[in-house]
């Protein structure tokens, strides 16, 4: 059900970013303890201010509350992705290319299932990544996640 939600929501959501200058990076719908919780994650190259994550809220939510298409009783939460940001599009990719990544994966890469390297790019559905001075050509479909690293 989550991923459907997800979906539908982002219809909805994304001509309220792009209207706001803004990009919405994920959208996450999950139950933690007796609460279904909808984030919708926004971002913008100098960054989000709090008055961005308001103005999207005030506007999806009055959306939300008109179409009513989740059927459970929520909580929305619209933030920027973080410091270790989620990497999900094409343009993702190619955006932070030159920067430090945690990539992890479905089954072992050089076996290993969590890799962290510099980020090249994407070419041809496989995301290009240095580990350990290493070129790895890591096809997209067995990337469970990526994200920026942390770095300090």
């Amino acid at each position: 059900m989550g991923r459907k939600v997800e979906e539908v929501v982002e219809v909805l959501v994304e001509p309220i970013a792009n209207r706001n200058g803004l990009e919405l990076v994920d959208i996450e719908y999950s139950k933690e303890g007796q609460d279904w919780i909808l984030r919708v994650f926004i971002d913008k190259k100098e960054g989000v201010s709090l008055d961005d994550c308001q103005s999207v809220s005030r506007e999806l939510s009055d959306i939300l509350d008109k179409k009513d298409p989740i059927d459970k009783t929520y909580l929305l939460e619209v933030s920027s992705p973080g410091i270790d940001r989620p990497l999900k599009k094409d343009e993702d990719f190619i955006r932070f290319s030159g920067r430090k990544v945690d990539i992890s994966t479905y089954a072992p890469i050089n076996g290993e299932k969590k890799l962290n390297g510099e980020l090249l790019g994407i070419d041809e559905g496989n995301i290009k990544l240095v580990v350990d001075g290493e070129e790895l050509n890591i096809p997209r479909e067995k990337v469970s996640q990526a994200r920026l690293a942390v770095e300090f």
